[in-house]
């Protein structure tokens, strides 16, 4: 038993058979590993089901907490089978994200947060500086790149159709297509808004956002993945991140869960999904914190490629994505990654703006994670390989970071370990491991084939 920050005694909840309420209630349709809940604190807290609307057993909570639509945390609690009622969840938000919470609940005014909302006479800071934002808002161009993924794309296209912000527009860049099925969903989207399609015959990720760079000179680009929904005001976090610093190189966003449907999409989670235990603090990396944070390793506060917007010009300093990496090269990813690293050992600067919120569907299934966790290991050593190749400067470096690495991969308290939980299976530790063996010799792999077509080509 502990207590929250009033003092009171609180339990996380149990799965226990004592909560069934009576006849009718027990699940009829299986389990379902996690709900995700959208809470806002400023909106009544919500009632939490123990049983889904299709008559599945939910088992756990997942909550993105917000305050005036400010992302402040993330909490996971175990669901009793007869739920939680709006108290329970404000009692769990207040255990797990109080000391964030309650200085700006005292900052209103407020000793303890209310179950039925918050009303405030004067504008809340964050809203105001949105609203300053959005008055002199910039242009810009959404790019997403995709293959043969119709239904994603529709999805994604509804959200940035969506989106609070006067002033962008979308370019989808369809990747060495088989059928017309992008196309048709571009085009069912442009009688809607401002969006735009282009074809890159070349299969492969980095031909494809090459492509669009070359398609938007002198624009901001902002990049988000076709299996991804923009949160309503993704530009407009953005646009605030670009205007409360002038000398950002790139802003990158935060990446929560769209869904936890299914035991794979949670282990994900664990391993550290696409937020990487970055956290809703903002951040700011350049020259002047390398000191506390290297460009080099561990590469994960810089962001993500499916939530991350670079001002004009930049790109191309850097001389463009890496073609021999992303997806659709032996490779499998990681153009993002060198990209970022690219930009830091350039002199320049990287903010993290976890208010800039995109949500992603993980993968379905084990073996599909299997796969990406093979991906992420590969892209990874492969990005060193580009870097030291263009680079050679920057191997001893990289040499003397080798220790940190080890123990970060092997060690219990490490970033990645210490998240995971007894049922998180090892292979897919193994499946990363072999992916990073494999990353060098799949880099020049892909860089072989690319200069190849390069000649066949010209």
């Amino acid at each position: 038993m502990t207590t929250d920050l009033n003092g009171a005694a609180w339990a996380p909840a149990q799965r226990d058979d004592d909560l069934l309420l009576g006849p009718g209630v027990e699940p009829v349709g299986g389990t379902r590993p996690a709900a995700v809940h959208d809470i806002d604190l400023s909106d009544p807290l919500p009632t939490i089901a123990g049983i889904a609307a299709d008559g599945r057993r939910v088992l756990q909570a997942w909550m993105l907490v917000r305050l005036f639509t400010e992302p402040i945390g993330t909490v996971l609690v175990d669901v009793p089978l007869k739920g939680l009622r709006p108290a329970d969840v404000g009692r769990i938000i207040d255990h797990e994200l109080g000391t964030t919470v309650q200085p700006q609940l005292s900052a209103l005014g407020l000793d303890t947060l209310p179950i039925d909302g918050i009303t405030t006479d004067t504008e809340p800071a964050f809203l105001a500086r949105r609203r300053e934002v959005l008055a002199t808002a910039p242009h810009i161009t959404v790019v997403i790149c995709t293959r043969e993924h119709p239904e994603e794309l529709r999805n994604c296209l509804d959200s940035l159709l969506a989106q609070n912000y006067p002033a962008f527009r979308v370019l989808v860049v369809d990747n060495a297509p088989t059928s017309d099925a992008t196309k048709e969903v571009v085009e069912a989207a442009a009688a809607r808004g401002h969006v735009d399609y282009l074809c890159e015959p070349a299969p492969g990720l980095s031909f494809a956002r090459n492509t669009a760079v070359k398609a938007a000179p002198g624009e901001i680009l902002a990049w988000i993945d076709d299996d991804e929904r923009a949160d309503v005001n993704w530009l407009a976090e953005v646009a605030r991140a670009l205007a409360d610093h002038p000398d950002a190189d790139v802003i990158s966003g935060v990446i929560v869960p769209a869904e936890l449907e299914t035991q794979a999409q949670l282990w994900f989670e664990q391993f550290g999904g696409h937020s990487k235990g970055r956290g809703f603090k903002p951040d700011v990396f350049s020259p002047a914190t390398a000191h506390k944070q290297s460009p080099l390793y561990p590469l994960p506060p810089f962001g993500t490629g499916a939530n991350m917007t670079f001002r004009p010009g930049v790109i191309e300093r850097i001389g463009g994505f890496d073609v021999a990496l992303g997806a659709g090269t032996p490779a499998m990813g990681s153009e993002d990654t060198l990209a970022f690293t690219q930009v830091l050992v350039g002199g320049g600067t990287i903010v993290y703006q976890p208010s800039a919120v995109t949500h992603h569907y993980h993968r379905r299934d084990l073996a599909g994670l299997e796969k990406q966790m093979v991906g992420y290991g590969a892209g990874l050593t492969a990005a060193y390989t580009s870097l030291v190749l263009s680079r050679p400067g920057l191997l001893w470096p990289l040499i003397k970071l080798a220790p940190t690495a080890l123990r970060d991969l092997t060690g219990s308290d490490s970033l990645r370990v210490s998240t995971l939980q007894d049922d998180f299976p090892r292979e897919l530790l193994k499946a990363n491991r072999k992916g990073m063996l494999a990353g060098p010799r799949a880099y020049l792999k892909g860089r072989r084939a690319a200069r190849a077509r390069a000649r066949s080509d010209s």
